[in-house]
């Protein structure tokens, strides 16, 4: 069997590494240059492959096609490959073939990497063998090749679950739907919707969703669909039949007739409503793997959360310096505004996946004093907050971002990174914006 990997990067190579131990005969093709991390693993494991260019002459002879989640179905070689109906899977289906393991998947617009961390901490911490993947740190490939897992913790973004056509968690958990990456789905919401439920597609009455009851756009879809698995809805406004709920500042989880309170929401690591609902999810997912509650209570107090999500740099001056780098989308930069307690100077900017920043307006009237712009084009954020904020400055590098937020900002305030874009056109990624933020900020 020939499999064809398009993509040279995490998912990619461990997709290659997987095909390899699994007996094919492995070919990998990226258009662009090959990190020198990844090329120096395919040439170790003895991995043909090429980069900038796909050989269609080799590519169309290959039995299978796994795609990494950042190449679009759109592409014309994609579109060739499905017209010779080789079949195009992602590298989340094709780990999940080989993988023995209980999944736990976890999507969402927002929130699904903290989840994801909150979900692997608390088994970790029950000393059960459990892995990570998917979206964050090594690709569930890899994983699938290198350990024999009793559990994996998947996070899972709309592209890979566009992908997938048997793969099934036994526990889904969707933390949210906001409108992102529309750009992918032709603009329109509804598709990027139906990606994300594709997370149940394949799961049966012994499988779980996890989700918020909140959330419209998960209650709407819920009402018009059906779906096999058990729901396990958790709220932080009601008390509910069934799933996790507040009460007197505690978090409930009654399932089966049986009621536990976990702890309460003041001794939680993370703050913030959002980061509440995150842990509610994680806590419900544990428990449903028999995990004791004293681990998840000890867990979600000691956590410590992601790397560029909300996370706190420097004090100033008297001034706070947050980088909130991995805030891609409104939605996210939502939250972040929303749990600033000071006067906020505000970096926002970068590439527009379709967003609509007029729901931030009335947190930007409330906590923003100044924006600065981190961006090529910043035409629709001055076009949107132009008459609300009296002072909104252009710069192009993190570097001079930071300075003119340092010259603006008065002790007591915040200087917040929460872009509400995403990185490409100034950075790499929202990684590599978030370390020159950080960078910027210890060399003031």
């Amino acid at each position: 069997m020939k499999l064809v990997v398009l993509g040279a990067g995490e998912s990619g190579v461990g997709a290659a590494i997987l095909g390899k131990q699994k007996k094919y005969e492995v070919f990998v093709s990226d258009a662009g240059n090959i990190a020198e991390k990844y090329k120096n693993v395919l040439l170790n494991n003895e991995i043909s492959f090429e980069e900038g260019k796909h050989s269609k002459s080799i590519i169309f002879e290959g039995d299978i096609v796994v795609k990494s989640p950042g190449i679009p179905d759109t592409i014309q070689i994609i579109k060739e490959i499905k017209e010779k109906e080789i079949p195009v899977i992602s590298e989340i289906e094709f780990a999940s073939i080989f993988c023995e393991a209980k999944i736990v998947g976890i999507t969402g617009s927002n929130g699904k990497t903290t989840t994801t961390m909150l979900v692997h901490h608390i088994l970790k911490k029950e000393y059960l063998n459990v892995g990570m993947g998917g979206n964050i740190g090594k690709s569930f490939a890899q994983q699938v090749a290198e350990n024999n897992l009793d559990y994996e913790v998947l996070e899972l973004s709309s592209f890979q679950l566009d992908g997938i056509k048997s793969f099934k968690p036994n526990i889904a958990i969707i933390t949210n739907i906001t409108p992102d990456h529309l750009d992918r789905y032709n603009y329109k919401f509804e598709n990027y919707i139906n990606s994300k439920f594709r997370i149940t597609k394949n799961q049966n009455e012994e499988d779980y969703l996890i989700y918020d009851n909140e959330d419209k756009v998960i209650s709407n879809w819920l009402k018009n669909n059906k779906i096999k698995s058990k729901l396990l809805p958790f709220s932080t406004e009601k008390e509910l039949e069934e799933g996790v709920f507040i009460r007197d500042n505690n978090i409930i989880i009654k399932y089966n007739n049986i009621e536990n309170s976990i702890m309460s929401i003041s001794t939680l690591a993370l703050k913030g409503k959002h980061n509440t609902k995150n842990a509610m999810a994680a806590a419900m997912a544990a428990s449903l793997l028999k995990v004791r509650l004293n681990t998840i209570r000890e867990s979600l107090e000691d956590f410590e959360g992601a790397e560029h999500r909300l996370e706190s740099v420097l004090k100033i001056n008297g001034v706070q310096y947050i980088n909130d780098s991995k805030a891609t989308n409104v939605n996210a930069t939502f939250y972040a505004l929303d749990s600033m307690q000071t006067p906020t100077v505000w970096i926002v900017g970068g590439i527009d996946k379709g967003n609509d920043y007029l729901e931030l307006m009335p947190l930007v009237r409330e906590k923003v004093k100044a924006i600065i712009c981190l961006g090529l084009d910043n035409q629709k954020i001055v076009q949107t907050f132009g008459n609300v904020i009296d002072l909104i400055v252009e710069t192009a590098g993190a570097e001079e971002a930071v300075k003119v937020a340092y010259k603006i900002a008065e002790k007591g305030d915040t200087v917040l990174l929460s872009p509400a874009c995403a990185s490409f056109d100034l950075f790499n990624n929202y990684e590599d914006r978030g370390n020159q933020f950080k960078q910027a900020v210890k060399q003031l």
